[in-house]
């Protein structure tokens, strides 16, 4: 029967390959969710992928070897799940050594999710990610923020940086809407593969959208704001810090739409 599993360079994981794994924080990742075996915004998460792996280690596995790796590990498990695909060197961190190792692939599948339904309340935190370009694992504060968050009555935090501009959420990105036209945040962030989707599928459907600088001041003149990431392309917020934010439905359809506009693809 088919399974959850985790492969290192598509072969099952032994617990010796892994227990090294478990004390290292020095790799990058992608995570999407799967239906029907097939990826919505394939091409985005292999270059992400790339450019992460030739940032960290100056080197990347070809997309092929990638696709193949997915394959593998998607023939063992059931047609609808989560998968996270890691990449890392096994030189390790606190060294110097490792630009002439081929990176390594670990691939774990497990249930698929669909995210909150929301609408959530996130605090303002400010923070900036190391490497925010960089989907990199390690990242004790935006745990650490989330649970702040929580015990102050929210259900999650959105990120100001040092010149007071929204960036994103812990494990997510921002939008926001003006009532006619689709607002992202301009800040140092993580482009997500959903956040992409969405730009690009936008485009296409003629739908309005711009990148422009978004402060908690600016926030009350806006007409509605979601946080996506690969589970979903909008969870409604409905307050901001101390601002409250007005529903959209017509923010949600359009979200809605421009996703389940981008085909899926098999490995």
């Amino acid at each position: 029967m088919p399974s959850f599993v985790v492969q290192r360079n598509g072969q099952a994981a032994s617990a010796a390959e892994l227990a090294p794994l478990a004390f290292a924080g020095y790799a990058h990742f992608t995570a999407m969710q799967v239906r029907g075996s097939r990826i919505r915004g394939l091409d985005l998460h292999l270059d992400r992928l790339r450019s992460a792996s030739v940032e960290l280690f100056g080197r990347a596995l070809p997309h092929d070897r990638v696709r193949t790796l997915l394959r593998k590990v998607l023939e063992a498990g059931p047609a609808n799940l989560s998968l996270t695909a890691t990449v890392y060197s096994t030189a390790g961190e606190f060294t110097a050594a490792g630009t002439d190792l081929e990176p390594e692939l670990l691939v774990r599948t497990g249930p698929a999710a669909d995210g909150p339904q929301g609408p959530l309340a996130l605090a303002v935190v400010e923070h900036e990610r190391v490497l925010p370009a960089v989907k990199h694992v390690g990242e004790v504060a935006k745990t650490y923020l989330l649970r702040q968050a929580i015990r102050q009555g929210f259900d999650d935090a959105a990120f100001v940086d040092h010149r007071g501009r929204l960036s994103e959420g812990t494990i997510w990105n921002l939008a926001f809407w003006d009532g006619t036209a689709v607002v992202w945040p301009e800040a140092e962030m993580l482009i997500g593969t959903t956040m992409a989707i969405v730009r690009r599928q936008l485009d296409l459907l003629g739908v309005p959208q711009r990148v422009q600088e978004v402060t908690p001041a600016d926030l009350p003149r806006l007409a509605g704001a979601v946080v996506m990431n690969s589970w979903t392309p909008g969870v409604p917020v409905h307050r901001i810090g101390t601002v409250p934010m007005p529903e959209a439905p017509s923010f949600q359809k359009v979200l809605h739409q421009a996703w389940h506009a981008e085909p899926r693809t098999a490995p």
